[in-house]
């Protein structure tokens, strides 16, 4: 029996172009709207969502509209802290421009290889892949065979392609998620797990 799992990230937020990671800043009203049209644009006009649960990181940008979106359609939601951002330590908060005047080395080399060089006080990166991972096993045991929306961030969804495709960690910036983008898994207990779409809708 197949499991599905799509993989939504959030909209815009308040904080802007920062490195927010476990900061909890919420959607602006574009990000509302992005989601909803990410969310709802999977369905043919008219028709309610087929998703039977909802899994969702605790912070506000991803809850809030995972909230919304139950509510709306009678689909149950689960908050899993381990499905948070990672955290980015010193640099929470913080803009890639101002971390070039005061950290440029830093950033360079952790644009390079964030494997090897975290961000300083941050979460190392094998840290991360282990909770995320956890996480991501337990939801497939627990829905195995259902279709589940996932909301969460840019980082984990990097986290969780590049572990469905085998990429060794220290390329994860590689891979790109814009905001409010969609990715759709299908895990097969016969076969490796497959990503079997991916598109992104306009930000």
């Amino acid at each position: 029996m197949t499991t599905r799992i799509d993989l939504l990230r959030h909209g815009e937020i308040e904080c802007g172009q920062r490195y927010c990671g476990s900061s909890d800043h919420p959607l602006t009203q574009t990000g509302w709207q992005q989601m909803w049209l990410a969310a709802e644009t999977q369905w043919p006009a008219n028709q309610s969502p087929d998703w039977q649960h909802i899994v969702t990181s605790p912070l506000i940008r991803c809850a809030g509209f995972a909230q919304a979106l139950g509510q709306r359609y009678s689909i149950p939601v689960t908050r899993d802290s381990r499905f948070q951002e990672i955290h980015f330590g010193n640099w929470e908060n913080r803009t890639a421009a101002e971390l070039l005047q005061s950290d440029a080395d830093a950033l360079a080399r952790f644009w390079q290889n964030p494997l090897d060089h975290p961000p300083p006080g941050g979460e190392h990166l094998p840290d991360f892949e282990a909770r995320v991972l956890s996480a991501w096993n337990d939801i497939q045991q627990q829905f195995y065979g259902k279709r589940i929306l996932l909301i969460t961030h840019g980082g984990v969804i990097r986290l969780l392609i590049s572990h469905i495709l085998q990429r060794p960690l220290e390329r994860l910036l590689e891979i790109d998620v814009p905001l409010a983008s969609m990715r759709h898994v299908c895990i097969d207990p016969a076969q490796s797990p497959r990503i079997t779409h991916i598109w992104n809708l306009p930000a």
